[in-house]
This record gives C-alpha cells, structure tokens and sequence, in this order.
C-alpha cells in the first residue's frame, strides 16, 4: 500500500514517491506495524488510512537528464538580455559590437519598459565658457 496517514485524518504522509509501496507486517490491538521501503518497521495508528498498491512510474529513478546542467531548470525558456537586441525591440537595444548598455543616468528609472529616457542634460551646460558663449548668441 501507500499514501499512508500517520494520524487518523490528517491526509497520507508515507510512501508517496514515484514506485514507492510499503508492507502491512502486523497488526496488534490500536497499531498496525508497517515495513517502509528503507527496510523500517513503523507503527501507525489502525484507524489510519492507506491507498492499496503501490505508485506508479517506478522507473522514475533510471531516467537521466542527460544534460549538463541543473535539473531545476528543467523548464525554464532561455532569456535574451536586452543589451543583444535591435533599439527598436529593448531600451537598452543598438549600439556597434559588445556595448555593455546605456548609463544608468540614460535608463528611465520608474518608467515601463519601452518608456522614452528623461532628456539627458548637454555635458557642456556646466562649463563657464559654454554659459558666456550661450549668452553672446
């Protein structure tokens, strides 16, 4: 049997694994004497509920993944950085070769993705030559 409680109500707790199953060896007065697969004896309440059989899929465990990498990502699509894309398709699209990305002052912080950047502010604005050849216009 398996899906076994090990309190009266409280849902199946043992033997639930792929292929798993364990043994009823006794029963005496209040407890049933159960054999888990590791070869445990354990004792249950009687009033304790069980599926009989066993689970199926027990060639769950010579299944290889095959891979070099970690089981859990089983699933998981791949991701392109948005650095890789056109500007059209990413805010942080374009440039000429490796560009690692715009600065962080350039990238709307706060905005949705695909929101225009602020304006960025013209790096001679601060230089006193720029401020008097700016008034003489």
């Amino acid at each position: 049997m398996h899906n076994v409680e090990l309190k009266a109500g409280a849902g199946g707790k043992m033997a639930r694994a792929a292929g798993a199953s364990v043994q009823l060896v006794a029963k005496e007065g209040d407890f049933a004497t159960l054999r888990l697969p590791s070869t445990e004896m354990r004792r249950v309440p009687i009033d304790c509920r069980a599926t009989i059989g066993e689970v199926g899929n027990s060639e769950a465990e010579l299944i290889k993944i095959g891979q070099g990498r970690p089981q859990p990502w089983k699933g998981v699509k791949p991701q392109s950085r948005g650095v890789a894309m056109n500007p059209v398709d990413h805010p942080l699209g374009g440039g000429e070769g490796k560009t690692s990305g715009r600065s962080p002052s350039d990238v709307a912080v706060g905005q949705p993705e695909g929101a225009p950047a602020p304006p960025s502010q013209d790096p001679q604005a601060h230089h006193p030559q720029a401020r008097t050849a700016a008034a003489a216009r």
